[in-house]
């Protein structure tokens, strides 16, 4: 009996020193990251008005790497998948290697937000001219990515072990027939030397205002595939219509077909979506054209629930095609696997967040359908990915993806003071 209590008494009082000493850290921390945040929100400022897009963040890796080298980082790597960046900082005390990335690239949307900082930046994208936006928060990423990496400079002799700061291009996707993001940055090395033990990534929410961060025990966010269908038949007068196959019809019936895959054919239980996101066919009124191309994307959290889709969709389109007197042409693509937090980790790093932030903002998010190539790094190692707020309360933002997002820069010393926190608990555990 005695034993048992003193036993206790140990954990316990191990336990209160582990919260003094973090709350002594968290305090450090919080002072590093006053002075670093100002120059913070300008970086994100100028990342915001100078937005690029996948494989061409050519400026955007500029910034990062002239700023990680004049905090004297041991490495800066530069050029991994074309434009992305690696810094390894080495602390002054032995211990583990950890990973930490943000994404870096822009989207093909046109800005309209009130910001006096937005961007108004044009260019080409699959043969169009469009506007050039961050409506996704990446701008954020990197500008909090940086101020970590500036904090855990300045505390390098006390830091023990090594982190690793990646800095992806591409998340969003390289242009077609290129490769690139998390996927060809592990093929060029990222993770090789030194190779980490955990990773870490967090992303910024739109509907969580700044100060809480959210989080999804295990499946997180959803397998992202893109499939491309061409059906085709035969062309004809629009008066005439019994001269004609007509992908028209075959092509509305498919889509409607593609939907009894979610509703009949994958358990209820299990998340997914089958959408056609594009349709195209015809150049004139009376017209039926010869072929009509339809495009769109599946989100599912396993393999099986892949493998049948993709046969579902397969069967469903050639019974359409047959039935109609046409023919077909299916690529399916599977992109980015489901992004899964490591559950162990993330017991280890929820307590942390909560204790920079409060308990009352921390909170638990169900598992989302949107996809992140982050899962490409978690794969390889555990990782955790979670949600930082940005959402200025009292104001409204658009959903990420929209011309109408926004991020507010005071998510910034929040991002920073968390992500830094996590980091150091990790190391020091």
């Amino acid at each position: 009996m005695i034993m048992r209590v003193l036993m206790l008494s140990v954990v316990m009082l191990g336990g209160v020193t582990t919260v003094v000493i973090g709350q002594e850290r968290d305090a450090r921390v919080a002072a590093a990251v006053r002075e670093v945040a100002p120059a913070m929100v300008d970086i994100r400022h100028r990342l915001h008005q100078n937005p690029e897009l996948g494989n061409r963040e050519v400026e955007t890796a500029r910034v990062v790497a002239s700023r990680l080298r004049g905090l004297g980082l041991d490495e800066v790597r530069t050029d991994i998948a074309h434009t992305g960046v690696v810094g390894v900082l080495r602390g002054g005390r032995p211990g583990p290697v950890v990973a930490v990335r943000a994404d870096m690239d822009a989207l093909p949307v046109t800005e309209d937000t009130p910001y006096p900082f937005k961007s108004t930046v044009r260019t080409t994208y699959l043969g169009q001219e469009v506007g050039v936006m961050h409506a996704c928060g990446h701008d954020v990423h990197v500008a909090v990515q940086l101020g970590v990496a500036e904090v855990l400079a300045g505390m390098r002799a006390d830091l023990p072990g090594t982190v690793l700061f990646i800095f992806q291009p591409a998340e969003e996707g390289p242009p077609p027939g290129e490769e690139g993001g998390a996927s060809l940055m592990l093929e060029e090395g990222a993770f090789a030397d030194p190779r980490p033990s955990a990773v870490f990534g967090l992303h910024t929410m739109a509907s969580l205002d700044v100060g809480v961060v959210g989080y999804t025990p295990g499946p997180a966010l959803a397998a992202v595939d893109q499939f491309w269908i061409t059906v085709r038949g035969r062309q004809a007068h629009g008066a005439s219509p019994h001269l004609s196959v007509d992908p028209v019809v075959m092509a509305s019936q498919v889509v409607m077909g593609l939907q009894t895959i979610r509703s009949r054919n994958l358990s209820p239980l299990a998340p997914s979506v089958v959408t056609v996101g594009r349709i195209h066919g015809g150049e004139r009124f009376n017209i039926i054209p010869a072929e009509v191309k339809l495009e769109g994307t599946v989100r599912t959290y396993s393999t099986e629930a892949q493998d049948i889709v993709e046969r579902r969709m397969q069967e469903i389109v050639a019974g359409i095609t047959s039935a109609g007197g046409g023919t077909y042409e299916i690529t399916y693509q599977r992109g980015s696997p489901a992004v899964i937090n490591d559950v162990a980790l993330t017991q280890r790093t929820v307590p942390t967040i909560a204790r920079v932030l409060g308990d009352d903002n921390v909170v638990e998010l169900e598992p989302a359908m949107v996809g992140e190539d982050f899962s490409l790094f978690a794969n390889e190692v555990p990782g955790f990915f979670y949600r930082l707020g940005v959402q200025k309360p009292g104001t409204v933002s658009g959903d990420h993806h929209t011309p109408t997002f926004q991020a507010d820069d005071s998510a910034i010393p929040v991002g920073i003071r968390v992500m830094t926190a996590v980091l150091l608990d990790y190391l020091n555990r």
